[in-house]
């Protein structure tokens, strides 16, 4: 990935050597321009992704250089400087296309948060257009270094004949987890089939997993293979298997140890061979103390127990997932949608996502279906994430910058319900600014 470059712009030389050192090791290559002019000309011969300039300067002022930056290239982040702050000055920066402004003398922790803020919402934008590395040649799409831990043990038992766990939350995909495993292993060419058990009651779940001959119950008109004969040879994977009755768990503890099936009605039992692979968003351990889950069951299944963690703690995975989900909805609805906005991106980062990667499908699978363009905008997506965009209305005009600031930091917590570190993500700074602006002006989460 080629470097991040910044362009540092003062008229007045020590102010642009401090500056140049305070910012040394942040992730950017540094170049200067001793005032406006100067900027306008390394703009034109060159390409910046952050820009960092005073606001008043002789001849060519920062409003200038804002102009110039965004005009060579709109993705462009400017962060103005200005020991002649004014209302006014500050809101028609914002609203001319200014990512950041300070004040002078501005404190050196604040000055390199608005930095490193600026260098994630960069590197969040380079990852969107890049074509997703593949981790492997399956169906999960990451980059994230906890996935990755996930399917390299994966890939390791899968050519085993023992029992999976798999935990984690809805959504997080964990029968796209189990039919890896499958692809993986030695019964790939033999059938993978799916049950969710809390779909089914008892009397159903029974009949589909072990079958039933003709007559063994009212509708029962002709005999029928349950799941473990039908996948026999190959993977059965049981969704919301904490979900099974007591009874249920006893006959697939027979399953298990018998490797045979008795189908409801029947007088023999039938030989079957299937790995099995179960799921839950459950604990197990605490499904087993407090007696709603076989502790004998629970220990010939749990042989192998993955857990898949929830896309709030993979956020790094965000861009490509919905690149990848934007290109499989947009060919499935015939839409040609080539990627998101920088705002959208940032929405879909902020967003914590209860509902984990389904949730992300069906959030890019509306927009695709919404949007008139080429790429998703802020508008094509849900109201709750737009609830969390933090913006600077045009009545702030009125207020001063302490009192905007303490407006902003007080909104940017209301809309995450106190979360200070998504609080922070929304402000563009990092925590530690965040804690010390809040006990600065005494805001309590």
């Amino acid at each position: 990935m080629a470097d991040l470059r910044l362009l540092l712009v003062d008229d007045e030389r020590i102010a642009l050597d401090n500056l140049a050192d305070a910012l040394d090791g942040q992730g950017f290559v540094i170049d200067t321009a001793p005032g406006g002019e100067a900027a306008q000309v390394a703009i034109r011969r060159g390409q910046f992704d952050l820009v960092i300039t005073d606001l008043r300067m002789p001849g060519v002022d920062g409003l200038a250089v804002l102009a110039s930056a965004l005009e060579r290239n709109p993705d462009t982040l400017v962060i103005l400087l200005t020991g002649h702050a004014t209302v006014d000055t500050a809101v028609t920066a914002l609203r001319a296309g200014a990512y950041h402004y300070l004040t002078k003398p501005y404190r050196l922790e604040e000055l390199r948060a608005a930095v490193a803020g600026a260098r994630e919402r960069l590197l969040a934008r380079r990852a969107a257009r890049a074509e997703p590395p593949a981790v492997s040649s399956g169906p999960i799409v990451t980059c994230s270094e906890i996935m990755q831990r996930v399917l390299a043990t994966a890939a390791s038992i899968a050519p085993s004949e023992s029992n999976v766990v798999i935990l984690g939350e809805s959504g997080t995909g964990k029968e796209l987890l189990a039919r890896e495993i499958h692809r993986l292993s030695h019964r790939h060419d033999r059938p993978f089939l799916a049950v969710n058990c809390g779909a089914l009651n008892e009397e159903l779940l029974d009949s589909a997993l072990f079958g039933h001959e003709a007559g063994a119950f009212t509708g029962a008109v002709k005999a029928r293979r349950g799941y473990f004969e039908t996948a026999s040879g190959g993977t059965l994977f049981l969704d919301e298997f904490a979900e099974m009755s007591p009874a249920m768990q006893v006959k697939l503890l027979r399953v298990i140890e018998n490797r045979e099936v008795l189908p409801v009605g029947a007088e023999r039992p039938r030989p079957v061979d299937v790995r099995l692979v179960v799921a839950t968003n459950r604990s197990l351990e605490r499904e087993v103390a407090e007696g709603r889950m076989r502790r004998d069951l629970y220990y010939r299944v749990s042989v192998v127990t993955l857990e898949l963690p929830p896309l709030r703690r993979r956020k790094e995975d965000i861009p490509l997932l919905a690149q990848h989900l934007l290109r499989r909805h947009g060919e499935a609805s015939g839409r040609k949608v080539q990627g998101f906005s920088d705002a959208a991106l940032e929405l879909l980062m902020a967003y914590d996502y209860p509902g984990n990667v389904r949730e992300l499908s069906n959030i890019i699978e509306r927009a695709v279906l919404l949007t008139e363009g080429v790429s998703i905008e802020v508008g094509n997506l849900p109201d709750n994430l737009r609830r969390l965009r933090v913006t600077m209305p045009a009545s702030a005009a009125m207020a001063s910058l302490e009192d905007q600031e303490i407006s902003a930091i007080k909104r940017a917590l209301a809309e995450t319900g106190g979360h200070r570190g998504r609080a922070a993500e929304l402000l563009g700074i990092d925590r530690v600014s965040l804690w010390r602006k809040m006990k600065r002006y005494r805001i309590d989460a």
